[in-house]
This record gives C-alpha cells, sequence and structure tokens, in this order.
C-alpha cells in the first residue's frame, strides 16, 4: 500500500504537469514511452521464445504511433493547407504486418518458425494498444480545451480503479468473475460511483477554467458511469491474459501497482470511449 501510495503522490504531479502544463509534444513523448515500454510488457508476457524476434518491430512501432498521430493532428489543426495530411497511422500499420509476416517466411524453415498467435500479440501490442492509448494525444491536442480532455480518461479510470479498491476491501463478499478471484461485485458498484465522482471532479475543475463548458450534469453523470464500465472491462481484459499465460504482472516499473500495462490498462480502454463520445458532440 505504502509504494501504492508514493507512486500516486509522485506520478499524478507529474501527469498533471505534463499533459496539462507542458507544450502538446510532451504529451507525445509521455505517449511514446508508454506505448514503447507496454508493449514490450505484453510481448515478452504472451509472445514465448518462438515470438521474440518479432518484439523489436512490435516495440518500434508502438513508440512511431503517436509520433504519427502527432504530425497528423499537427498539420490539420495548423490548417497548413500546402501540406497533404498523409494517413500517417495507417502506412506505419501496413508497415508494420509486412515487416512480421517477411520475418515470419524468413524463419519458417528454422528450427523455432514464429507462431501465428505471436504475430497476433505483436500486432496488438504494436498497433492496436499505442493507437488506442494514443487517443489521449488526440484529446490533448483539441484546440482550446484539450489541456482539460485528456484528464477524463484518467479521473474516470483512476477514480473507478480507486473507489473499486476500498468498496471491495470494505464490502466485498460476492466474487465478480474467475478472470480476476479478487474483485467482487460490490467493488464493481464502487468503481461505478468513482467513476461518476472522477467525472465530477473534472467538471468541476473545467467549470472553474471554462465557465460555460461544462453546464450538463446528468450527461457527464451518465458518461462517468459509462466510462466506468468501460475501464473495468479494460482491467478485465488484460486480466484475462494474464491469467492464460499465467503472468501475475506485467512488469515491475512502477512499484506497487506493477509494469505500464497493470496501471493503464484500463485507461487504454477509456482513452478511446471519451475521444469518441467527444467526437460526436455528446459532451
Amino acid at each position: 500500500m505504502f509504494k501504492r501510495v508514493m507512486v500516486a503522490v509522485v506520478g499524478i504531479p507529474f501527469l498533471i504537469l505534463v499533459l496539462g502544463v507542458a507544450p502538446e509534444w510532451a504529451t507525445m513523448l509521455l505517449v511514446c514511452g508508454m506505448c514503447g515500454v507496454g508493449a514490450w510488457e505484453l510481448m515478452h508476457a504472451v509472445a514465448g521464445e518462438a515470438g521474440k524476434p518479432l518484439i523489436p518491430l512490435s516495440v518500434l512501432s508502438a513508440v512511431l504511433v503517436p509520433v504519427c498521430v502527432y504530425m497528423e493532428l499537427s498539420i490539420r489543426y495548423a490548417e497548413l493547407t500546402a501540406l497533404p495530411v498523409l494517413p500517417l497511422t495507417g502506412m506505419l500499420g501496413a508497415l508494420l504486418v509486412l515487416a512480421l509476416f517477411v520475418v515470419s517466411i524468413c524463419r519458417y524453415s528454422g528450427a523455432r518458425p514464429v507462431p501465428f498467435a505471436a504475430v497476433t500479440a505483436a500486432l496488438f501490442a504494436g498497433l492496436v494498444f499505442p493507437l488506442m492509448l494514443s487517443c489521449l494525444l488526440r484529446l490533448r491536442m483539441m484546440p482550446y480545451i484539450g489541456m482539460l480532455l485528456v484528464f477524463f480518461p484518467l479521473c474516470i479510470s483512476f477514480g473507478s480503479d480507486t473507489f473499486a479498491f476500498f468498496a471491495g476491501l470494505l464490502f466485498g463478499k460476492h466474487k465478480l468473475t474467475p478472470v480476476s478471484p479478487k474483485k467482487t461485485v460490490e467493488g464493481a458498484v464502487g468503481g461505478l460511483v468513482g467513476g461518476v465522482f472522477g467525472t465530477a471532479l473534472m467538471m468541476a475543475v473545467g467549470s472553474y477554467v471554462l465557465a460555460d463548458a461544462f453546464w450538463n450534469f446528468e450527461l457527464l453523470a451518465l458518461f462517468g458511469l459509462v466510462g466506468s464500465v468501460v475501464s473495468q472491462i479494460g482491467d478485465l481484459s488484460f486480466s484475462v491474459i494474464k491469467r492464460e499465460f499465467g503472468v501475475k504482472d506485467y512488469g515491475n516499473l512502477l512499484p506497487g501497482h506493477g509494469g505500464v500495462l497493470d496501471r493503464f490498462d484500463s485507461v487504454t480502454f477509456v482513452a478511446p470511449f471519451v475521444w469518441l463520445v467527444v467526437c460526436m458532440g455528446i459532451y
């Protein structure tokens, strides 16, 4: 518990500084690091010995995805009409698929061919996962209020995780799912409350900074409720992978929390949810 608290004491101000105060490129660098470490953690957990040759390609792609997103959005939001907005992320994805299968073809006749399961894991780690997490960058780079929007996924996820932990600790009696034996129905309900609380916290901050930006209390409460459901699904989704491959934690980078994937598994799912809601104009 002490380690978890100390990581939060150091990490939360750091995230506020990078995401809300520093320039947009700082968010890009942070997301690049998270994506690279997350891809490395996932591949080492699931790829096995035969899939190790794919790890460098997967990690490199994961680091480059946020860079491509940043370059695309920089041109679009700057309205530099003389420069074409190339689908850089799509091009990177195509190159990754090509490179992964080239490696698989070259190693097919060897003593340890690359299994297709390792290829799909590399695609998820090197493309799908960073695209999902890069939605934090997409939110941060939205004009005018991006520095506020980027905190919604974090507040929903962290609020849901925290409330679920203490609700389960204090009231937990009924097991939620075999995927995560320590999680309870009572904890999940507490997580829903935490998601709404996290949204309310951001609503209060947004109302203080921009008086007319966050006024629809009912929609924001629903937003936090659904966001918490998505957050818990994200948490359980990465737990499914750990259970299948017999992994306790994805890493040990964050003492008391595990690796990047252990701490930001729910954020990985909530960030695309928030971005899609914002894009649809419901927010």
